[in-house]
């Protein structure tokens, strides 16, 4: 058994001197702070430095953690997937951003003002804020769960929700003046380290099994669980290629070209032409990067099984028979910290708590920059209000403290449930509170109805839950089980809905 030297202070440390580096960072780049360069960084910041920061958005720690980790239960079907992104977001190179560069937009959601009615805009806007605060609290939460459990708790024995707490003030300090103008530069940082980490550890995971990097290629390529391609397990297989890429694509669409948080840095590009490079470079290398995650997994099961080192567990509350029950399950999310920081070399220990640190915060400090700017634009009419800069730059201030707040409770109602599978929960999530958001879009660009606005809420809230109902019984009524997929249904029904109340 092998055995890293890496104690819970020296892991301390390196986050200290990391964040030391994050808040120098948006010292320099929020000199001279304004509404304007919290929002839209001025609208002169190089494609290239957004395609790359744009990485560690959208990988997170949930990628980060739970993609290898799920490899032993679903292979590399998650692979399926992520091909339908690449559709997802030509779609939003070829239709989403043209209009976006047309209207000049701060918030996206205020296309949906010009073109359905206040209200339709307004309940966009909320579901994106819903959204968006679920998917990154959920984000955060694994993050804290790692970090307590290697770090806090071992130093300072100090109950979770001080971990909780100190994970969201260290987002705000750095992200509360400067906003995105700072995000895009600490979001770059923090993508480098990401990828910087993945790839160093495959390399040094491999020299402890003494693979050289071919022969790491032949055990991946060779393992069962590499398996990409599902096509014989028919409509009822949740590893159904049809469904996953389709589902892929779908999240791909509303998860970036209908998010504020990722179009926000997009349209801070001074072209449309740029912003398009931009998307279509992000969208090759993430194809990339989740191939080397799943890979990276195969062999941290191989390692593993070969060192004899077991799969961390937890227990569970199980509904069996109206009796509740405890059962104990494999923990898979906490194959990979357990490895890197007891099992491997200090190196591969330094080199995951950087990952991990950089593919979480550079996830959450923009999702809480862009809910920020969503909030500010959307519901306190920033751009309408004659307001001098400073009064709303107070404003947004206190807005930002809310929205950490809210990080924080919500993180301690994920910590209470012990959820798991948090990837799984990201994307289940995303699939009932962004449909709405698919709805409204498709029907204001592809249709060219006015609708009865004042029924806009309702036909989007009624849309989820339609479709939640569906997804819980599908199997039942139809021996079909819904997955990523269930987005469509969801957008399709707010479609028809909107299309019902719409202006003869």
């Amino acid at each position: 058994m092998i055995s890293a030297p890496l104690s819970p202070s020296l892991i301390l440390g390196l986050i200290v001197v990391y964040f030391l580096c994050l808040i120098g960072i948006a010292s320099l780049t929020s000199r001279n702070a304004s509404n304007s360069g919290f929002f839209m960084a001025n609208r002169r910041s190089p494609w290239y430095l957004i395609a790359f920061g744009m990485i560690g958005t959208s990988i997170s720690g949930v990628t980060f953690i739970s993609v290898p980790g799920s490899v032993d239960a679903n292979k590399m079907s998650y692979m399926q997937t992520v091909f339908g992104f690449m559709l997802g977001y030509s779609l939003i190179v070829l239709i989403l951003l043209p209009v976006y560069y047309r209207l000049n937009l701060t918030s996206i959601y205020t296309y949906l003002e010009k073109r359905l009615g206040v209200n339709a805009y307004k309940t966009g806007s909320a579901f994106f804020i819903l959204s968006r605060t679920v998917g990154s609290a959920l984000r955060l939460f694994l993050m804290a769960k790692v970090l307590h459990s290697f770090v806090i708790d071992p130093l300072f024995h100090v109950p979770f929700a001080v971990t909780a707490l100190t994970t969201i003030a260290l987002i705000w300090s750095y992200t509360f003046k400067g906003g995105v103008k700072t995000i895009i530069w600490t979001d770059s940082l923090q993508t480098f380290f990401l990828i910087a980490s993945l790839i160093m550890t495959i390399i040094l995971i491999g020299q402890r099994m003494h693979l050289d990097i071919g022969q790491l290629i032949e055990v991946v390529k060779h393992d069962p669980r590499s398996k990409v391609f599902y096509f014989d397990g028919g409509w009822g297989d949740s590893k159904n290629f049809f469904k996953q890429f389709l589902g892929g694509a779908s999240i791909a669409l509303v998860m970036s070209g209908l998010d504020q948080d990722i179009m926000q840095k997009t349209l801070t590009v001074k072209t449309l032409k740029g912003s398009q490079v931009n998307m279509i470079s992000y969208s090759s290398l993430i194809v990339f990067i989740n191939l080397l995650f799943l890979s990276l997994g195969i062999l941290l099961f191989i390692y593993a099984a070969q060192n004899h080192i077991s799969i961390p567990e937890k227990t569970i509350e199980v509904l069996k028979n109206g009796v509740l029950t405890k059962t104990v399950i494999p923990d898979t999310d906490l194959l990979f910290p357990t490895i890197a920081l007891h099992y491997s070399t200090p190196l591969v220990g330094i080199l995951f708590i950087l990952g991990i640190i950089a593919s979480s915060y550079a996830s959450a400090d923009s999702a809480l920059t862009a809910l920020t700017t969503a909030f500010c634009i959307d519901f306190l009419g920033f751009e309408k209000k004659n307001v001098n800069d400073d009064a709303n730059g107070r404003t947004r201030q206190w807005v930002h403290i809310g929205f950490s707040a809210l990080f924080f409770v919500l993180i301690m109602v994920f910590y209470v449930a012990n959820s798991s599978a948090v990837i799984q929960l990201v994307y289940d999530s995303a699939s009932i509170t962004y449909g709405p958001l698919l709805g409204l879009f498709a029907f204001g660009l592809y249709t060219r109805f006015n609708i009865r606005d004042r029924w806009a809420p309702y036909v989007c809230l009624l849309a989820p839950v339609v479709s939640y109902i569906v997804r819980q019984n599908s199997q039942a009524w139809f021996g079909y089980k819904f997955s990523f997929e269930l987005l469509i249904l969801n957008g399709a029904l707010a479609f028809f809905g909107l299309w019902l109340i719409r202006k003869r």
